[in-house]
């Protein structure tokens, strides 16, 4: 049996009614990086490993927008492009022995974890795949709650042009929408549109 399909059932069929908040970018920048604060990244991190179904929207907030603040794996490191290789190739061993390692540097990495939740769905993997479904959706929620997506204002805020798509995915805005850009304080705006539907994400600009 098939697991994978949960991911799109489950996830934003119990979030739509999450409560959305103000982010609040400075704030997170300086509540991750103080170690004395219960939104410091290491915390939220020992808890998002050991206990993910405990963590709150803010906290969950504090996980997705807060690793703008911190060091992190790029697609463009080639420890992910061999990740991504082996993914490709089907490769579902070693898909997941060097997911566990990136995993292991950078926990909140969206393209990371969705390699080894479909990794784990092909190897029927149950126990891992739900550990992970647990955390990939505390982070998707971060975005969901991040905005409704309905207006340039309201737009939802990812991390990257990855997470972006990884969104449009779960929302299922496929090729048939046009998109269009412009760059705006903070980051870039995306309005992808079909007929009479738009939708509005911001690219965000965080690092230094």
């Amino acid at each position: 049996m098939k697991y994978i399909f949960l991911l799109y059932c489950f996830l934003f069929s119990v979030s739509g009614f999450s409560q959305k908040f103000k982010i609040d970018f400075k704030n997170i920048e300086k509540n991750s990086n103080d170690p004395r604060s219960p939104y410091n990244y290491e915390k939220l991190i020992f808890k998002f490993k050991g206990l993910p179904k405990s963590i709150d929207s803010i906290e969950a907030q504090h996980l997705y927008y807060g690793r703008n603040f911190r060091d992190i794996i790029s697609t463009e490191d080639e420890s992910f492009k061999s990740l991504a290789e082996a993914f490709k190739n089907k490769d579902w061993e070693n898909s997941v022995s060097l997911g566990k390692v990136l995993y292991y540097k950078d926990p909140t990495n969206l393209d990371v974890l969705l390699i080894l939740l479909r990794s784990y769905d092909s190897k029927q993997d149950v126990n891992n795949f739900v550990y992970h479904l647990s955390q990939f959706r505390l982070l998707a929620d971060a975005i969901r709650n991040s905005g409704d997506g309905k207006t340039e204002k309201t737009a939802y805020n990812v991390n990257s042009v990855g997470d972006e798509y990884i969104l449009l995915n779960m929302m299922n805005i496929g090729m048939d929408y046009t998109r269009s850009s412009k760059e705006v304080k903070g980051g870039m705006l995306d309005i992808w549109e079909k007929e009479n539907n738009k939708m509005y994400t911001k690219v965000l600009y965080l690092r230094n």
